[in-house]
């Protein structure tokens, strides 16, 4: 049964199908629940939903920050997304005086802790939380201790509030009080100890003693009664009023007599350190022993008022600096003390013997082996070690007391302008003179460390490794190196004696001789170019050479080079010697004899085919190069690139005669 037109079904078409497809969409999302589609929002994730064992460890500590405890992150932190980043709002302790206010930790008070000072509050506190009060990073003392050394607070006889912690006396951030006291020394002592008490009164002579740390160690001692390791012995006699007025006068602590005259009935000044002193330290000159020693009782030897180098530092900080060459005697054992005299000495700078002998005191192996050398340096021979080396340190190498050079000009200022020229040699320019001499002495020449070759082995043993095959320079292979080269410093490229030119034909006279009337000289050769075409040391080729011809040729006549690769080649192209010298010719163009000649050696001018070629023209009256190129061409017959016409079409006779030229 046949189906009209009419009764065809009627296809959807895209646009309807769209149309459909959106209202079913908008009718399913309109029934659908409220509730549902809330759920289908981003919930943002909170810090700790991450930071999943920082939230343990948070959970686990008894004091924790304000912020931490309600988990405000923010409070501190930016946050960073997935790039793992700590990101702090602020840095350093303005962060913390945000909350914690400057006035209420003590920050406009005198004193305040350094660490706090220098803006470093998480160097004692966690800034998340601990298990300590005050979120310390550890517990009591021992966050004290993360700074201070135990070994103090740790000897024989302990004071009793140290037991009890640091805080006993002291405060955590500032005070008006030195050393971070909670309130003057006296006042902090007596509150423990009773200055009215019989037993005090008694152990004092009767005088109202209010500095306690004068004679008492606050923390702990190796003697009795926490006094300190050294003290003066009328102080441990019990006998203040030697020095002191009686405890009963209006000013008992005032002294008997001036300083002066006061120690010097004990300790008289002309026998101190042996006596015999004509140089005196300046505090004992004026007679100021207390600048240097406590008049009662000090934690270190002698009474001095400082240990070892400290106390000279008060005064000569600038030999406090640390250097990267120090001196070892200076650092450890006695320190300055080694070297020089505390009170007097019969020497300038207080020192106990003369440089030299006081070096040797150390140095005695370094001296011995340099005294049986058979050339010295001057002055290690004088004995002025200080002339060269910084007896207390330096950040040269070897104690110098400046950069290397700079020390040897010092003598040899005339050497500087030699030495310091367009082309220097490493050592010199860096200052290395120690590199070639030695500084002390040497069994040769110049303080040389080696002779010869052997020298300069120690920096270009590679270079002079291995000769190997092909040819080697005569001043190479015997080690004279000097002949061709300054060890300091030149005008000249390679630190050459002279110019390149002038250094070879010291030596190649032939050569030079050559290029003495010469009708063509090779470029290289006449600007004294030797090193483009051959090695100074050794090479792989024959006579020094770089490479072999015409590749070494090729290195300047880059144009030939270029045109050898697309046309003809004249048969003796390759063999640029067969045809011209290398240096200097007795023709132009560098050829070994006139042009006509040179050719007539593989092209017979008697020749039928010649003789046809070139219209009987006698070979002796042509100039070849006139027509043809010497080394490459497009034409077989290596004619030019540009002929003139009548000669393309081989048409000589519409100019020239045939057989009379």
């Amino acid at each position: 049964m046949e189906v009209s037109e009419n009764m065809r079904p009627n296809r959807p078409t895209p646009s309807t199908v769209l149309a459909v497809a959106l209202a079913a969409s908008a009718a399913f999302l309109l029934a659908a629940p409220v509730g549902a589609h809330a759920q289908q929002k981003f919930k943002q994730k909170e810090c700790l939903d991450c930071h999943t064992k920082e939230a343990d460890r948070f959970a686990s500590l008894k004091f924790t920050h304000q912020a931490v405890k309600q988990k405000k992150c923010e409070e501190c932190h930016l946050r960073h997304g997935l790039v793992p980043k700590l990101l702090l709002k602020e840095s350093g302790n303005a962060f913390c005086y945000r909350c914690h206010k400057r006035e209420t930790i003590g920050m406009d008070k005198p004193n305040v802790h350094p660490v706090l000072k220098n803006g470093k509050c998480v160097t004692c506190h966690d800034a998340h939380g601990s298990n300590s009060p005050h979120m310390l990073k550890a517990g009591g003392s021992e966050s004290c201790f993360e700074c201070h050394a135990k070994a103090p607070f740790q000897r024989k006889v302990v004071h009793a509030v140290v037991k009890d912690g640091c805080t006993t006396c002291h405060v955590a951030h500032a005070s008006a009080q030195r050393h971070l006291l909670k309130a003057d020394e006296a006042t902090l002592c007596t509150g423990c100890h009773s200055a009215e008490a019989a037993g005090f009164k008694k152990a004092h002579g009767g005088y109202p003693a209010k500095g306690c740390s004068a004679c008492h160690d606050p923390h702990s001692a190796d003697g009795t009664k926490l006094l300190k390791a050294s003290l003066h012995s009328p102080v441990s006699g019990g006998g203040c009023d030697t020095c002191h007025a009686p405890a009963g006068s209006p000013k008992p602590f005032a002294l008997q007599q001036p300083v002066k005259e006061l120690c010097a009935n004990c300790h008289d000044p002309a026998s101190l350190d042996g006596g015999g002193g004509k140089v005196q330290h300046g505090p004992v000159k004026q007679g100021d022993c207390v600048s240097c020693h406590d008049p009662h009782a000090s934690g270190s030897a002698k009474l001095t008022r400082s240990p070892g180098n400290q106390l000279c530092l008060g005064c000569h900080p600038q030999m406090g600096q640390k250097f990267s060459a120090p001196h070892k005697v200076v650092a450890t054992g006695k320190g300055c003390l080694a070297c020089h005299a505390p009170h007097q000495a019969k020497l300038k700078k207080l020192l106990l013997a003369d440089p030299s002998a006081q070096c040797v005191q150390c140095h005695a192996k370094s001296v011995k082996a340099a005294a049986a050398k058979k050339v010295k340096h001057a002055v290690f021979e004088g004995g002025d070690c200080t002339g060269c080396h910084d007896p207390h340190g330096s950040n040269s190498p070897g104690m110098m007391a400046g950069r290397q050079d700079r020390v040897c000009y010092g003598c040899h200022s005339d050497l500087q302008a030699k030495f310091v020229k367009a082309f220097t040699h490493k050592p010199v320019l860096e200052g290395n003179c120690s590199a070639c001499h030695d500084g002390h002495a040497s069994d040769n020449a110049k303080l040389l460390k080696e002779v010869g070759p052997r020298l300069c082995l120690k920096c270009h043993g590679s270079l002079m490794k291995d000769l190997g095959a092909g040819s080697n320079h005569k001043p190479y292979v015997d080690g004279k190196c000097l002949d061709c080269h300054d060890p300091h410093g030149s005008a000249f490229r390679g630190l050459l004696v002279a110019d390149q030119k002038a250094t070879c034909l010291k030596c190649h006279q032939k050569q030079a001789k050559e290029g003495q009337g010469a009708k063509s000289l090779h470029a290289s050769f006449d600007k004294g170019e030797c090193s483009k075409c051959h090695n100074p040391h050794k090479a792989g080729m024959p006579k020094l050479l770089l490479a072999k011809p015409p590749e070494l040729c090729f290195s300047c006549h880059k144009e030939m080079g270029a045109r050898a690769k697309d046309e003809k080649a004249h048969a003796p192209f390759e063999g640029c010697l067969d045809c011209h010298r290398p240096h200097a010719g007795p023709e132009t163009k560098l050829l070994v004899e006139p042009a006509g000649k040179l050719c007539g050696q593989c092209h017979d001018g008697k020749e039928a085919g010649f003789q046809k070629k070139h219209l009987a023209i006698d070979a002796a009256r042509m100039t070849c190069t006139s027509c043809h190129t010497p080394h490459t061409s497009k034409s077989p017959g290596l004619f030019k690139r540009n002929v003139h016409p009548p000669f393309t079409a081989k048409q000589c006779d519409s100019c020239h005669v045939g057989g009379k030229g």
